[in-house]
C-alpha cells in the first residue's frame, strides 16, 4: 500500500529555513506516511534547489506567488492526501502521529496545526494565541500553521487560488465547517514580526484580513502589503 500524503512545499530563496523543515518530516518517513515530496519554486537565486533535490524532492519552477505556487504543487502531487507547508514551518513532535489519527477518524476532512513562534517572550504568545483562536472560532487557520486535505476535498473547493495574497485565507474559507485542529504545533519563523515589531506586523495582519474579508482585490492588497 502506498504512503498517502504528499508533502507540497512553496519556495523562493529559502536555503536558509528548508533543511531544518525538511527535517522535522523524519518522522512522518519513518511512520508511512509520506509518498513524496513536491517543492514548487518560484524562481529561487541561492541554494534552495539543491537542497529540494538532494531530498530527492519532485522540484517544480515557476513564477512567483504562493497561491500559483500551491496550485501547481498540488496539480503535480500523487498522494491520496496532500500536506501544504511554508518553507519556514518546522513541524514539532509528535505530528505524525496526529495526522495518522486525522486520516483514521476524519478521513473526509482537512486538519491544521497549532501555531507556534519559534521565539520566546509574551508576545510570541500573544500573537500564536490570537491565530489558533482564529483558526478555531472563525475557520480561518493561516497558511503557517499548515493545511491537510484530502485529495477529493481540494478538487471540489476548488483548491487555491492563483493570488498573490491571501491564497490560505480563500482556501480556508472554501472549507468551512470542514477543518479540524490536529493535535500537534508547527513552528513558525518569528523573523519579519521580529524586524518590523510584534504590535506592528500584528496590527497589518489584522488590517489586511480586514480589508480582504470586505472584498478588497487580492492584488491591491499585496502591492500594500510589500510597501
Amino acid at each position: 500500500m502506498r504512503a498517502p500524503v504528499s508533502i507540497v512545499i512553496p519556495t523562493l530563496d529559502a536555503v536558509g529555513e528548508l533543511p531544518a523543515t525538511l527535517g522535522a518530516l523524519a518522522e512522518g518517513l519513518e511512520a508511512g506516511l509520506i509518498r513524496e515530496l513536491v517543492i514548487s519554486d518560484g524562481g529561487s537565486g541561492d541554494g534552495t534547489l539543491a537542497v529540494a533535490e538532494a531530498a530527492g524532492g519532485v522540484v517544480l519552477t515557476g513564477a512567483p506567488g504562493r497561491g500559483g505556487q500551491l496550485s501547481r504543487g498540488a496539480k503535480a502531487a500523487q498522494g491520496e492526501w496532500l500536506m501544504f507547508l511554508h518553507a519556514d514551518t518546522h513541524l514539532g513532535p509528535g505530528w505524525a502521529a496526529a495526522v495518522l489519527a486525522h486520516l483514521q477518524d476524519h478521513g473526509d476532512m482537512a486538519g491544521y496545526f497549532a501555531l507556534g513562534f519559534r521565539a520566546k517572550g509574551i508576545a510570541p504568545r500573544l500573537v500564536a494565541g490570537w491565530a489558533n483562536l482564529r483558526a478555531r472560532r472563525l475557520g480561518l487557520p493561516y497558511g503557517d500553521q499548515g493545511l491537510l486535505i484530502p485529495r477529493a476535498l481540494y478538487v471540489r473547493c476548488g483548491g487555491y487560488p492563483d493570488a498573490p495574497l491571501m491564497e490560505d485565507v480563500a482556501i480556508a474559507r472554501a472549507l468551512r465547517g470542514q477543518l479540524r485542529p490536529l493535535g500537534a504545533i508547527a513552528f513558525t519563523s518569528a523573523t519579519r514580526y521580529q524586524q518590523q515589531g510584534w504590535l506592528k506586523r500584528g496590527a497589518r495582519n489584522l488590517v489586511t484580513l480586514t480589508r480582504y474579508l470586505l472584498g478588497t482585490d487580492p492584488a491591491k492588497l499585496a502591492r500594500a502589503y510589500q510597501r
